[in-house]
């Protein structure tokens, strides 16, 4: 029995399939920890969104930034569907279905030392206090909160007054949200920048990554994460950042959580 952590899958359904046969995956026996961002970008995104959901509990799958995105949309949020994909999967005969399981993905994984989300953690939070927002905002996903929480998202700016929120709470779920589907680097004060998204050799003197924010509280488990494209396969101690930019010509890599085993496969969509 192996488990496997794979990177931002971003639509790339063939070259999913090419990695799940060269790690040798049995649905039967191994599971499948997904950093999220399932769908967009890439010619197969509904491919992949039914791939995933007929493995059931063997697929343990966070919520990105891009997942979200077509959520937001199927709940008539957003009305411009620049990507195809996201329309192909909402003009499915099988959309209802699939949104639903999408709504009830988690948005934090800890399990045997590992925790899974898509883009990081704040560096205040202790993963205890990670996995209860994550489980609030999950329910506030598959409930009739989903369309406020996800509006109050699309914000610019998380601001405004509580008292004027319709759900009590939105705010404060909409800004765990973000950290955990769109961060990559913080101010000296520890506030989220979601303005930079290239290397870490390009990043200003001003900015820091999330990861290695002085006295983060949650360094105690590894965390495995996608979302910083041009961060690349990235390992440090406690650390394992998996977008490798497949979607964009580069690899999807996976990493076996036994011993930390790294394969990668090249784009072939």
């Amino acid at each position: 029995m192996a488990t496997f952590a794979i990177g931002d899958i971003h639509g790339c359904f063939r070259t999913l399939q090419h990695l799940v046969k060269a790690i040798r995956f049995d649905p039967g026996r191994d599971r499948l920890w997904l950093v999220g961002d399932l769908v967009n970008r890439g010619p197969g995104s509904l491919e992949v969104l039914r791939w995933v959901r007929q493995l059931g509990d063997r697929a343990v799958c966070v919520l990105g930034n891009h997942d979200l995105k077509l959520l937001a949309r199927g709940l008539g949020i957003r009305s411009s569907l620049k990507n195809p994909q996201l329309g192909s999967i909402l003009a499915a005969p099988d959309c209802r279905e699939l949104l639903a399981w999408l709504r009830s993905r988690p948005l934090v994984h800890c399990e045997e030392g590992y925790v899974l989300v898509h883009a990081g953690l704040l560096p205040e939070w202790t993963v205890e206090e990670a996995i209860q927002l994550g489980a609030e905002i999950q329910q506030r996903l598959m409930g009739p909160g989903a369309v406020e929480l996800l509006q109050v998202l699309s914000a610019r700016e998380l601001s405004g007054n509580k008292e004027k929120e319709k759900v009590p709470g939105a705010l404060r779920l909409a800004t765990a949200l973000r950290a955990m589907t769109q961060l990559r680097t913080l101010n000296p004060d520890a506030g989220m920048d979601l303005s930079f998204v290239g290397p870490p050799a390009e990043m200003p003197d001003t900015l820091i990554p999330w990861f290695s924010f002085p006295g983060r509280r949650n360094g105690s488990a590894t965390v495995v994460f996608g979302h910083w494209a041009a961060l690349g396969l990235f390992r440090a101690p406690g650390i394992a950042g998996l977008d490798s930019n497949c979607v964009r010509g580069g690899r999807l890599t996976a990493m076996r959580l036994e011993d930390g085993r790294i394969f990668q496969q090249e784009f072939a969509d």
